[in-house]
């Protein structure tokens, strides 16, 4: 299903759980598992080009890549690279990833 997705393009595997669960580590909660759902709530919760610069920057993309990919200078690379990880710390967005609680009942 994700094989033509942005996240694809720049990264090998769909690791995101680990990417996530780094990111989220002082926060020491349960991230979901299911890297499909992780993958369309990142979509869900960030601009499209976000996703593309988070996609490019976990990919380990080169800054004058992603550069003249969005029309960048180095200092408006940094800022929307500050902005993106400042969006993926919110609570709105930190709250989404994390693991829903099965009920038994």
């Amino acid at each position: 299903m994700l094989e033509n997705s942005i996240w694809r393009q720049y990264n090998d595997t769909l690791n995101l759980h680990a990417i996530l669960s780094e990111i989220y580590a002082p926060w020491e909660m349960e991230i979901e598992e299911d890297e499909v759902t992780l993958h369309n709530t990142l979509k869900a919760k960030l601009t499209k080009k976000e996703f593309r610069l988070f996609a490019m920057e976990q990919g380990n993309i080169d800054d004058e890549e992603m550069k003249k990919r969005f029309g960048y200078t180095d200092e408006e690379l940094q800022t929307a690279k500050n902005k993106l990880h400042k969006k993926l710390k919110q609570d709105k967005v930190r709250l989404a990833f994390r693991k829903q609680e099965e009920e038994n009942l």
